[in-house]
């Protein structure tokens, strides 16, 4: 008897509970944010659609045909309706379709691999996940960072994104898409800040006991402190060659932020190489140059295939 007098408090505690949800997808700060904002909201709404009818019904027919009720019709041998049937295939199949023509079309104009069309020439990061925390390179500044970013707002960046290790998810929330980090392979996703500001930066894939803590800070700035910031990296002691990327490799879940003056070239293409075996390791090739090794292998697989089916 007790716990039934207090049921009521189970729904009038749910905005305190979801207080302390992050709602930082529904408070975007870039183009692509905001778009795929839009298409969360316009998918809800047409869920709603369907949802909202369905439960305002489950309370009516409760109630109109609860047992105390004598005069709702009793019809025991009842099994089919035309008219139901139309109402309760038809308006789902109509939203699928809608929906499914809206997220057809964003996924294709969203694809975190295109670039964003803009006057400023995009900044290049290379980002590469480590356990457990973000490694960051700059080739065109030759610094290098961990756990931190700086970047000007409304300007495109190209984040490439490979791992170190394990696979992970390359995710600033405000600012849009989340790609995977996977060793051995290089990713990409292009964002941009609308406007200047610090936005949180995380790993979206479990990858082990120091997950919880992959965190960055990514800064959207003016072009002058960019370059601020740019100048107090490079007056740095540490410099990043091979040697002190494999000790920064090596798992750990307390890392401070730290900053590069200098980053030994190539050495994001290394990182990837060192998975493509031993040959590769101290031999790294260009992204062209993969491109065409791989359309190369395509190509001879493809004739290959044709002769056997040629053979069959």
């Amino acid at each position: 008897m007790i716990k039934n007098r207090f049921w009521w408090l189970l729904p009038s505690s749910m905005p305190l509970l979801l207080s302390g949800c992050n709602m930082a997808l529904l408070d975007p700060k870039g183009i692509i944010g905001m778009e795929q904002k839009s298409l969360i909201l316009t998918a809800t709404w047409l869920m709603l659609i369907v949802v909202i009818p369905v439960i305002i019904m489950t309370f009516l027919f409760a109630w109109k045909y609860r047992a105390s009720n004598k005069h709702a019709t009793y019809r025991p041998n009842w099994s089919h309706s035309n008219k139901i049937e139309f109402v309760v295939w038809t308006i789902p199949l109509i939203i699928i379709l809608i929906l499914g023509t809206i997220t057809w079309r964003t996924t294709h104009s969203l694809d975190p691999r295109n670039p964003i069309p803009s006057e400023n020439r995009p900044l290049v990061i290379e980002a590469i996940s480590l356990d457990w925390k973000w490694l960051f390179v700059y080739p065109e500044q030759g610094i290098a960072t961990v756990n931190e970013i700086y970047f000007p707002a409304n300007v495109p960046v190209q984040f490439k994104v490979t791992s170190g290790s394990v696979m992970n998810s390359f995710f600033i929330p405000q600012l849009g898409s989340q790609i995977y980090a996977m060793a051995g392979m290089q990713n990409q996703v292009h964002l941009m800040a609308s406007e200047e500001g610090a936005f949180k930066g995380m790993s979206a894939n479990y990858s082990g006991a120091g997950f919880s803590g992959m965190k960055f800070m990514a800064y959207a700035t003016s072009q002058d402190k960019f370059a601020e910031w740019v100048a107090k990296v490079k007056q740095s002691p540490n410099s990043l060659q091979w040697a002190d990327y494999e000790a920064l490799a090596k798992p750990s879940e307390q890392n401070p932020v730290a900053y590069y003056a200098s980053v030994k070239p190539d050495l994001y293409q290394d990182i990837i190489n060192q998975f493509m075996g031993s040959d590769m390791k101290h031999a790294p090739m260009h992204s062209e140059e993969m491109n065409k090794e791989m359309d190369h292998d395509m190509e001879q697989g493809m004739h290959m295939s044709s002769h056997s089916g040629a053979g069959e």
